[in-house]
């Protein structure tokens, strides 16, 4: 059964760094993959759910099928994507990912907590 959802989410990573023209390091961010989910709000104003949990500051989250993010290629590379070096881009809008969750490990599906940042 696949979760559907009505939103294309790109997600991007930091690469390694290059030295620019005054030398300072520079890390761009590089498309990895689009996934298809769900995408919505948790929380407008408030850092605490129903029952008293703070979830990190997170504003949204995205509901998709299970992907399996450790051994993604990137250029040559393979990474693992994770809130560390990784972002996602749905609508124009940028998102950083605060924490991703496959339950119970059960690779069903991944529950992706987001916090909105703006556009591009």
């Amino acid at each position: 059964m696949s979760i559907g959802g009505n939103k294309e989410a790109l997600i991007q990573v930091r690469t390694k760094g290059v030295k620019n023209k005054i030398g300072a390091y520079e890390t761009p961010w590089i498309d990895c993959m689009n996934i298809q989910g769900w995408l919505d709000m948790s929380s407008a104003d408030s850092k605490h759910t129903t029952f008293n949990a703070k979830i990190d500051e997170s504003t949204h989250f995205f509901l998709c099928d299970y992907h399996n993010l450790k051994n993604v290629s990137v250029g040559e590379d393979i990474i693992e994507i994770k809130s560390e070096n990784s972002r996602f881009v749905i609508d124009g809008q940028i998102y950083e990912i605060k924490w991703i969750d496959d339950p119970m490990d059960m690779h069903e599906h991944l529950e992706i907590y987001l916090r909105f940042i703006g556009g591009q």
